[in-house]
């Protein structure tokens, strides 16, 4: 028979336990919910934005793409409900299907609304798909961040979350956003936004570009020899000024300008750490 002692003991021991687990979840709790900038209440970020076919394009615009030669697109390039006559400043040479167009400014296809069967359609697809990538991204509610630093981001390192800015954003000088590989960004902006020459968006931690979403409502500029990481969805134009770059994806609703400017939208594959075992039946990068 147990002792009334080792009872005791027992009893004290089972409260002790349950008092600690109570104390770490308030505060675990508590630390979820801390909105100042620089502190990530979720280490995750928000939900990712579904593009649908918009997110086949490197650049996609429903008013025209001018280009101040020579600039480099990897990646397609759509415009749509304007002609081919939208797409300024490229040579252009039709494919013998009708149904796309190349230029050497661009590794990937050039697409507009007057060619031939099935292009149209699926510009019209691919714009409203945009456009309710725009409508959710900029819909987000509970913002993990309001108005952090005043709008002015150059200079700070900006963890994952929703943010939310009622007026612009400027990047005066470089900004960094750290996380990792599966960590999410959303920046809603209701304002303009801007880069100065010769500043950078950096990644740090394995944070990747396809995972930070810019929706933003006023014109947006790119300084001379910027560089730009994310998605952008406008509301109204892009321009990028001389020899800028950028890793992601422009997709606006009105026009994108560029000057020798050069747009990659293509993503490594995150490397599979060295000794990590992958269960079997599964490929680095396909699953199952």
């Amino acid at each position: 028979m147990v002792s009334l002692r080792h009872a005791a003991a027992a009893a004290f021991v089972l409260l002790t336990l349950v008092n600690t687990a109570i104390a770490s979840n308030h505060h675990h709790n508590h630390a979820a919910h801390t909105h100042a900038p620089g502190i990530a209440p979720h280490i995750h970020g928000p939900g990712t934005v579904d593009l649908g076919t918009a997110g086949t394009f490197a650049i996609l615009a429903k008013s025209g793409v001018s280009t101040v030669p020579a600039s480099s697109i990897t990646g397609d390039v759509g415009v749509s409900p304007i002609a081919q006559g939208g797409l300024t400043g490229f040579t252009i040479a039709m494919d013998i299907s009708g149904t796309f167009t190349t230029s050497t400014q661009v590794t990937g296809k050039m697409y507009a609304a007057d060619l031939v069967s099935p292009t149209p359609s699926k510009l019209t697809t691919a714009v409203l798909d945009m456009q309710t990538a725009y409508v959710d991204a900029a819909g987000r509610v509970n913002p993990d961040f309001v108005e952090a630093h005043a709008g002015a981001l150059g200079g700070k390192t900006l963890t994952p979350g929703l943010y939310k800015f009622a007026t612009g954003v400027l990047f005066a000088d470089d900004c960094t956003l750290a996380g990792s590989a599966t960590d999410t960004w959303i920046f809603q902006i209701a304002g303009t936004m801007s880069i100065a020459a010769g500043k950078k968006i950096l990644l740090t931690g394995g944070a990747r570009a396809e995972n930070i979403v810019w929706v933003v409502a006023g014109a947006m500029s790119f300084g001379a020899t910027s560089h730009f990481e994310g998605i952008i969805l406008g509301a109204t134009s892009a321009s990028f000024v001389t020899k800028s770059t950028m890793h992601g994806r422009v997709l606006v609703q009105t026009a994108v300008t560029l000057q020798m400017t050069t747009i990659v939208s293509e993503y490594p594959q995150p490397q599979i750490p060295a000794g990590l075992q992958l269960p079997a039946g599964f490929s680095e990068f396909g699953g199952a």
